[in-house]
Formats: structure tokens, sequence, C-alpha cells
């Protein structure tokens, strides 16, 4: 049986390629090798592949009014633009499961943003697949 972190780790993975699916990006997929990165996408405008760490959040609304993603390896060390692109923080609680993504800075801790604060913006990402969303980028893709 699978330790409960290990389940947690692995469900988070699943539901930041199902959002990054669902918010048009293509080609999502695993690595085969162990990389610092956990998925591969290609941005749904522009093709290019980006590079996504996921990580579980850490809810510490009620301690200090935010939520939080760690930003180290294994090794303590923050993931750095040479590891990984983007993370994918994913919020699992009981009643709620839910996905943002933002660019890696190079930092250890990353906290939800209050609004307007600028380059920390989290972006959420649906986890409820939109057609005709996938419709409209498709059709904006060819026109290019």
């Amino acid at each position: 049986m699978a330790h409960k972190e290990e389940t947690i780790g692995k469900f988070a993975e699943m539901i930041a390629r199902a959002a990054l699916m669902a918010a048009g990006w293509s080609g999502v997929s695993k690595p085969e090798t162990e990389e610092p990165y956990d998925i591969l996408a290609a941005d749904p405008f522009s093709g290019d592949i980006k590079r996504f760490q996921v990580k579980t959040i850490r809810d510490r609304m009620d301690s200090r009014g935010y939520l939080t993603v760690s930003g180290r390896k294994n090794t303590g060390l923050a993931y750095t633009k040479a590891d990984t692109d983007y993370f994918i923080g994913v919020l699992i609680e009981a009643d709620v499961t839910k996905a943002y993504m933002f660019e890696c800075r190079g930092i250890t801790d990353y906290w939800m943003p209050k609004r307007n604060e600028g380059k920390r913006e989290w972006i959420e990402l649906k986890l409820n697949l939109d057609r005709d969303f996938l419709a409209t980028i498709e059709n904006e893709a060819e026109a290019v």
C-alpha cells in the first residue's frame, strides 16, 4: 500500500495535468527519467514547451492569512529557472480541490498574494473541461 504522502503527491500531479489540459495546454506528459520538473506541456498559444513542478499547497489561512507552496528541492535548495518554468500548486482539502499556476522565481517559499501584487500572481487553473473554450484555442492556433 502506498504511503499517504506518496498518494497525495501522485493525486496532485494528476490534478495538475488535468488542469493544464482543461486550460488548453497540449502534449501534457510526464518525463520518463528523473528530472527536476514533473510535467511538460505545450503552451496553447505559442506552442512553446514549458516545464512544471507540482507541489501541494499548505493552507496557512488561519495562522498566517495565506496559502503557501514550498519552492525547495529534496536537497533543501530552491528550484531555479534552469529546473522548471512554472509551479502548479494543488490545494487538497476535504471539500475542495484547486490548482494554481505561477512562475518559478528561484525562491524557497511562495505564498498566494493579495490581489494586484504584481509578479507574485497565482493563476487559478479550472478543473472543469470547457469544450467551447478548447475549440476557440484550436481555431486561434490554426489561424496563426
